[in-house]
């Protein structure tokens, strides 16, 4: 039996595996897809404190060589349950079980998405999902912000600020987001708002967006709009429906937990995007990694 499972192979669950490991305790990563979550598909990354201008590929290599020099033992399966079974926690994912003494859930979220046809393609490539990570490639450029609620607004107004023309595409007639919201972006000359509009296709050129085609939901008219990046803002999915059973979490299915990582569950701590918190970027998911790692480490050896 190891002594932590960590579910979830992103900046959060890697750093609670090196802070773990480096406590003297064994490590497991459980990953069901590919190492370093979403911030593998930044082209660049340049808000990160003393290691500017690297893309998110090569972060995320470094970190993973970082976490197997260490010994931790990384599994490419999905956990489809976890038990607890007197103070003892049972994994279960797709090849079989182990026990473990404590759990790190480092699920992350995904992105809700378009489900236009080449939308995965150009992520990194003129399609992006976080404003304040890849806004800064858009300076002077006219770029489009994809939603309706306090996320969209807050991109365009970000985004106001250094690119020349915010175009604003929202599906309603009217915005859910905070009224103090509406009335800065209704307010701002750089943001133009398209109401009753979707995203109808992103035109590429040599695995490039060139631009994208607009649809008016009230006439039927498609038309283009010339725009460099689209920055979507639909909505975020927790990744933690296979545990609403184990630890709370809200109706939206994010884990109740603080800044000290701890759950209603003595023995299962939690990190990263999936967490109930304001911000989620590189610099909080691996500052909630090393948090939970630390807690766990610490109730292992009280328990001990």
């Amino acid at each position: 039996m190891k002594d932590i499972a960590i579910v979830g192979g992103g900046p959060a669950g890697l750093t609670a595996a090196i802070y773990a490991a480096r406590a003297g305790k064994s490590v497991v990563v459980y990953e069901k897809e590919t190492l370093g979550g979403q911030i593998q598909f930044s082209p660049m990354v340049d808000n990160y404190p003393g290691i500017p201008h690297v893309s998110g590929t090569v972060f995320v290599e470094k970190l993973t060589k970082q976490i197997e020099e260490l010994g931790v033992e990384i599994l490419f399966e999905e956990v489809t349950e976890i038990k607890n079974e007197k103070d003892e926690y049972l994994v279960t994912s797709d090849t079989g079980n182990r026990r473990y003494k404590a759990i790190i859930l480092a699920t992350g979220v995904s992105h809700r998405k378009l489900g236009l046809e080449n939308e995965e393609d150009l992520v990194g490539c003129g399609v992006s999902y976080c404003a304040v990570c890849d806004g800064a490639f858009y300076k002077d450029a006219h770029v489009a912000v994809v939603g309706g609620g306090d996320t969209a607004l807050q991109d365009a107004i970000f985004l106001a600020a250094t690119s020349s023309k915010v175009t604003l595409i929202h599906r309603r007639d009217e915005f859910r987001a905070e009224k103090s919201l509406v009335n800065r972006v209704v307010n701002n000359p750089k943001i133009e708002i398209l109401y009753s509009h979707v995203v109808n296709r992103f035109i590429e050129e040599d695995y490039v967006l060139k631009n994208i085609e607009v649809k008016d939901l009230k006439t039927g008219e498609v038309k283009p709009l010339d725009v460099e990046g689209v920055f979507l803002a639909v909505g975020q999915i927790p990744q933690s429906a296979a545990f609403k059973e184990l630890i709370d979490m809200d109706e939206q299915g994010y884990y109740y937990a603080g800044e000290d990582a701890l759950t209603n569950e003595p023995g299962i701590f939690v990190a990263g995007d999936a967490r109930i918190k304001s911000v989620r970027q590189l610099t909080t998911a691996v500052g909630d990694g090393a948090t939970a790692a630390v807690a766990a480490c610490q109730y292992l050896d009280y328990q001990n």
